[in-house]
């Protein structure tokens, strides 16, 4: 936990207004979490902007650089773009709380607020669920489409009799 101190964003000494941060990742920030990750050689610039206002903080995350992913096709490695950017207000509270999906509430006497799980967030919802490299050929794309199971269409269901009188009793009532 004391690595990812490096995350903290004090705002205790800060005016109100706009501030800004920057942090370089790389996978060393991805091991801190201890979880497997579907990419390696993450370099990602983050810009964390801050404004802060006398009651809350208002943060925006901007995350961009390049992971390493592997095809799903063509088992390959390649470059793939990361670019996402997420909003986030930060308000006083009792209790720290993130149960609400775009506010979090931190005790009041907190003088900095960690962002690397907002990081880490921000960076995995930029990962694709269907990764193909962009070397890959149309003509591996038409070979797998031929392979690939067709829809199956669903037919209506055809009610049975028995059914329906009950159905219809149901219906009456």
């Amino acid at each position: 936990m004391d690595k990812l101190r490096n995350y903290d964003v004090s705002f205790s000494g800060l005016k109100t207004g706009k501030h800004e941060f920057k942090f370089e990742i790389d996978k060393e920030f991805f091991q801190l979490f201890e979880t497997d990750q579907e990419f390696t050689n993450p370099k990602i610039a983050v810009d964390v902007l801050l404004d802060k206002h006398t009651t809350f903080l208002e943060f925006e995350i901007i995350v961009e650089g390049t992971v390493e992913l592997v095809c799903d096709i063509s088992n390959e490695d390649f470059t793939h773009p990361i670019e996402n950017q997420i909003g986030i207000l930060v308000k006083f509270g009792e209790e720290y709380d993130d149960s609400e999906e775009d506010v979090i509430t931190i005790p009041t006497n907190d003088h900095a607020f960690n962002i690397s799980q907002l990081i880490y967030e921000n960076v995995a919802l930029s990962i694709p669920m269907k990764k193909l490299s962009p070397n890959i050929s149309d003509e591996d794309l038409e070979t797998l489409e031929k392979f690939s199971p067709e829809e199956i269409e669903e037919e209506e269901e055809k009610s049975d009799p028995r059914w329906d009188a009950l159905k219809n009793l149901k219906n009456k009532n």
